[in-house]
Parts: structure tokens; C-alpha cells; sequence
């Protein structure tokens, strides 16, 4: 059940489908629930042990020389390692990933705005991403609670995402601080924001609806009201240095997946991915006139994800072609075989490396806690 406004003004329930409670996709069976529990071992496993033998040389040791080539480094590593996941998604989960809108351009230098539907919505972005060639240039504004998260959080650092507290007070300064850094036209970006800065409930949806009808604003349906100031800080930093801005609308039949379903392969059936690509110029210069731009995007989107729900599908599907199974083994194969190689090395091997995964592990935690990224020695 959603919440509209009616024409009395008044908040009116409207009937939605429950995409929540229905009925999953696939019956979590014996040999499902092995699956889940071997995908997450590997990835936990793949991601420490990439991370720790060779992240830190491409994000730490390298950094000391150069900040481009150890971004470029840094990013072939974790881009191997990010496309596991679509191979999980759409090889071995058989999830059919469909997308509309516009046909975008490999290798842009972008800012991605997008709904925020379930806890899992960021990672369909490398489903694009890496069919653009560009899975490693993905970096995130994200709950700084997540950068407390052991290993995947010393990731987060080392693929420079933006963490936020979701004060503006304490977040505008960090935000300009490492938007600063992302400025080099000869480096790749796909920096994604959610404006709505919390995944989509009823509840949630309730309390924006209440405050929009209060202070003259669209009611929404489908997404929460968008917040201006972190995008607004992101356009006015990287104008001058981005090729677009991507407005993606991300929707699933028939069932939220949560993490546990996209592990386990019970969940979803269909993802569907519309991709609008906007302009720069077409963004206002204020910071007003931004907010008012980025509330009319989002009332489109709302729109757009009601149509969704009553069609099945968005309009104007796009060929993006499906990955290369070829691909996505030989680099699985590659990433197990040097994880493979890393874990001897740290098991079965001399003491010391046993000594340097924990002083890597000690760095990792501390640079990560203190937001810290080593300079150049020569600028």
C-alpha cells in the first residue's frame, strides 16, 4: 500500500504491487544455499588477498610516484575483481539484466544519479560499467558506517569513494576534498550518487510525501524526495571535467532482491536498467536552480517507475549485448589462481609473510579510520 495526495490535498492510500512479499523467483534449495555460502566465501576471500598482496602496492607504494598510474592500477585490480559479480548476477544466477533509454559511450568521465530501491541497487551499476569498459572507475558516495565494515571498508578506501556522515556541516569539506582529486581529465570516472541518501521503504516514502505536501513539493510514489546539496557540491567541483551526466532508474521483477537473494541466486528474476543521458550544459549553474532541476528529474523518474509497474518494462530497450562468458571465466580463473597463490603464501609459507599480511591489515585499518591516502614524494 503507497501514499498519494489527492486532489482534496489530502494523503490517500493507492494500491501498489508488493514487490517485497511476493513470491521469490527461485526456491532456495539445498544446492542453492551451497552456492550462497561458496560465493560469499570467494569473494570475501578473493577481495583480502587481492587487497592485501597486491592493492597495496598499486594504491600505497605506487601512489608515492604517481597518483594517475597508481589510480590506473588500482583500478585494473579491483575492476577484476568487481566483475565476479556480474558474473554471478547474469552467468551463474541466469538474472536477466535489460536495459533502455540511452545508448551511452564507453570510457566517459560521468556523474551517475539513480533511485535508491534496495540495499543492492550499487551493484547492478557494474552490470553497465563493465560492458562500458569502465567497471573499475566506479566510485561511490557512501555511509561512512560502511567504511567501518573489516576488509571490504579498507576496499572502499582504496578505491577512493566518498564516505558521509549525512551532515552537511562535516560532509561538505570531505566531499570537496576528494572531489578535488578527481579532476584529471585522462583519468576514467563513473561517479554515483543517491540523492534520495537512504534506500526506498514505506515508511520512508510516507514521511516524504507528508513533508512535500507541507511545503509545496512533488508527491512521489516510487522514490523519496532527492537531496541537492552533495549532487550540487559534485557538479559545481566537476563541470568543467565530466562528459555527461547519466540519470539511471533501476526497477526489478518480481521481488527487492536483498544481498543475501543476489548470493544465494533466488533473487531477482529481471533487473531493468533505464539510462537518460543528460548533458552537463543542461545542468544549472545555482544551487537553487539545481535543486529545483534535480527534484524535476526525480518526478520523471517516479513517473517513469509507475509506468514500470503497469507496462513490465521501461520504453526504448537498448541492445547492449550480453558479457562474454569467455571473459568473465578466463578472469574468474585468473583472480582464483592468484588468490589461490596469495593464501599459500600466507598459510603454508615462511612467517614472514604472515608478518607483512598483518602489518598491510594494520595500515589498511588505520589509513582507512584517519581517511588518510599517501602524496606524491614528487609532485
Amino acid at each position: 500500500m503507497g501514499f498519494v495526495l489527492s486532489h482534496s490535498g489530502t494523503l490517500e492510500g493507492s494500491s501498489t504491487v508488493d514487490f517485497m512479499n511476493g513470491p521469490r523467483h527461485r526456491p532456495l534449495t539445498a544446492l542453492r544455499a551451497v552456492q550462497g555460502v561458496l560465493c560469499i566465501l570467494i569473494q570475501i576471500l578473493t577481495a583480502s588477498m587481492l587487497l592485501v598482496y597486491i592493492g597495496f602496492w598499486t594504491n600505497i607504494v605506487l601512489r608515492l610516484f604517481s597518483i594517475r598510474y597508481s589510480r590506473v592500477a588500482t583500478s585494473i585490480l579491483f575492476g577484476s575483481w568487481l566483475a565476479l559479480w556480474p558474473f554471478l548476477f547474469e552467468k551463474i544466477n541466469k538474472t536477466k539484466v535489460i536495459f533502455s533509454g540511452d545508448s551511452v559511450p564507453p570510457k566517459e568521465r560521468v556523474l551517475l544519479i539513480s533511485n535508491h530501491r534496495t540495499e543492492v541497487d550499487w551493484m547492478y551499476i557494474w552490470d553497465l560499467a563493465l560492458r562500458k569498459g569502465s567497471i573499475g572507475h566506479v566510485k561511490y558516495v557512501l555511509k561512512n558506517s560502511l567504511m567501518k565494515i573489516p576488509l571490504f571498508g579498507w576496499a572502499f578506501h582504496a578505491m577512493e569513494f566518498i564516505p558521509v556522515e549525512r551532515k552537511w556541516e562535516t560532509d561538505e569539506r570531505v566531499m570537496r576534498k576528494i572531489l578535488s582529486t578527481y579532476k584529471d581529465p585522462r583519468e576514467s570516472l563513473w561517479l554515483v550518487v543517491f540523492p534520495e541518501g537512504t534506500d526506498y521503504t514505506e515508511q520512508k516514502c510516507l514521511r516524504c510525501q507528508e513533508y512535500a505536501s507541507e511545503h509545496g513539493l512533488p508527491i512521489l510514489k516510487n522514490v523519496l524526495l532527492p537531496k541537492s546539496k552533495g549532487f550540487y557540491a559534485c557538479v559545481e567541483e566537476l563541470r568543467d571535467n565530466l562528459d555527461a551526466v547519466y540519470d539511471i532508474t533501476i526497477a526489478y521483477k518480481h521481488r527487492y532482491p536483498t544481498f543475501l537473494d543476489n548470493a544465494f541466486g533466488v533473487d531477482p528474476s529481471e533487473v531493468h536498467i533505464h539510462v537518460r543521458r543528460l548533458s552537463i550544459s543542461g545542468v544549472p549553474v545555482s544551487e537553487d536552480e539545481v535543486a529545483s532541476w534535480l527534484m524535476g528529474t526525480f518526478s520523471l523518474k517516479d513517473q517513469l517507475l509507475s509506468d514500470f509497474h503497469s507496462e513490465g518494462c521501461f520504453p526504448g530497450e537498448v541492445i547492449e549485448g550480453d558479457l562474454s562468458l569467455e571473459k568473465c571465466l578466463t578472469n574468474f580463473i585468473i583472480v582464483i589462481i592468484l588468490t589461490g597463490l596469495c593464501t599459500y603464501l600466507t598459510f603454508f609459507s615462511s612467517i614472514w609473510f604472515k608478518v607483512y599480511v598483518f602489518s598491510v591489515c594494520a595500515y589498511f585499518t588505520s589509513a582507512t579510520y584517519l581517511k588518510f591516502q599517501p602524496s606524491p614524494l614528487i609532485s
